[in-house]
């Protein structure tokens, strides 16, 4: 007996996949240095542990409405309102185990089969897998790096047919740290009126940003309320990663028919852990900022250390925690390839990249600067020393 046809259409996560294998050389005794998994190496800020703590000796160890505490769904919506002048009440918000989470059931809430989702590329590795998993169809706005990877309305709007359902937007973006200036947002914003396109405005590296201004999507235009899905959570800006926490917001039927779906698959995110999400939220914005001027520095030294290998050429990022260098100088033509760098430089340099054929572009590789400084410098010369 054969598995479902589904599953055979998904492919592995290669960032995880990298990761693991990486850990497990480390777990053997490897000297492995990890730029591979988007993971800040802070530890979550102790208001955060303690709320959780509170939580655990207050008795909240039981089921939670579906959607989450009305607690965490008010501080969700004034948080969004204070900081990018949107209003969502409890109603619109939905609270999941993590932006993961939040974008597959976005994806099963508005993907019939057939439908196209836009994908702006280089993309993170779940989109397509999600929509495929949806019965969507996969089609990828190639963004290139004479534009820094920043998604434009004229590249956009190329790829826009009648089948068009759906466009997934990412900024600061996953693997580039590209981040879409505030006019093409609007360019985009127009766009999407008029076709009436559904937008889920991934906005998880929101707060990390450098030198730049985050474009909160809805925030553009009122209308655009009624058909963006905004997903966010709280993963990166808190060091939360191993918590699982995300979140969605929109129109109320929507995640309405979001929060149904959710109680018969996963139900609640863990209670205590939403009590933690209550203290993110009111963490002070000092707090977040002394984590992105660290990011800011690291980010700095490894463009500047990556542009200093022959053969290697990278932009500097205006978010998130990731460069996307061009590494075809390395490669032969016709007989190399990203994955084969990466596993190259996994064997003889003991540093784990990840390579950009998983985001869909090929000839580039992924690093995270979210590590501290003389891993950064270590790794440099070991990648230096192996091409």
């Amino acid at each position: 007996m054969d598995i479902a046809e589904r599953m055979k259409q998904i492919a592995p996560s290669m960032t995880l996949a990298i990761d693991a294998k990486a850990k497990k050389l480390q777990s053997e005794g490897v000297d492995i240095l990890s730029f591979g998994a988007g993971e800040p190496d802070f530890n979550t800020p102790l208001p955060i542990c303690d709320a959780a703590k509170k939580g655990i000796d207050a008795g909240h160890h039981k089921y939670t409405p579906v959607p989450g505490t009305l607690e965490l769904r008010k501080a969700i919506g004034q948080y969004l309102n204070q900081q990018y002048k949107v209003q969502y009440e409890p109603g619109d918000i939905v609270v999941s185990g993590g932006a993961k989470h939040s974008l597959y059931n976005a994806f099963l809430a508005l993907v019939n089969p057939g439908d196209e989702v836009l994908i702006p590329s280089p993309y993170w590795v779940s989109y397509p897998e999600q929509v495929k998993l949806a019965g969507g169809i996969p089609v990828f706005v190639e963004c290139s790096e004479a534009d820094e990877f920043k998604l434009t309305p004229e590249v956009l709007k190329a790829k826009i047919t009648p089948k068009t359902k759906v466009l997934i937007l990412n900024s600061p973006s996953n693997p580039t740290g590209a981040v879409v200036s505030r006019k093409a947002m609007e360019g985009i914003a127009e766009l999407v009126l008029k076709h009436k396109i559904w937008v889920i405005s991934d906005e998880i590296y929101a707060k990390l940003v450098y030198g730049e201004e985050h474009v909160c999507f809805p925030s553009i235009n009122k209308d655009l309320m009624a058909q963006t899905i905004l997903v966010n959570g709280m993963s990166k800006a808190y060091a939360m990663t191993g918590w699982r926490l995300g979140y969605a917001a929109g129109p109320s039927k929507v995640m309405k028919a979001i929060g149904d779906f959710q109680s018969h698959s996963t139900s609640n995110a863990t209670a205590i852990v939403q009590d933690a999400g209550v203290a993110a939220l009111a963490l002070p914005e000092t707090e977040i900022q002394k984590m992105v001027s660290i990011f800011q520095k690291r980010r700095d030294m490894m463009v500047e250390g990556l542009n200093a290998i022959p053969g290697i050429k990278c932009l500097k990022p205006a978010g998130a925690f990731y460069v996307f260098p061009n590494v075809k100088g390395l490669l032969k033509p016709g007989r190399s390839n990203s994955m084969e760098l990466s596993e190259y430089l996994l064997e003889k340099a003991k540093v784990a990249l990840t390579p950009g054929i998983a985001f869909g572009a090929e000839g580039y590789m992924r690093l995270s600067y979210a590590t501290n400084e003389k891993i950064i410098l270590e790794g440099l010369k070991r990648i230096k020393e192996a091409v």
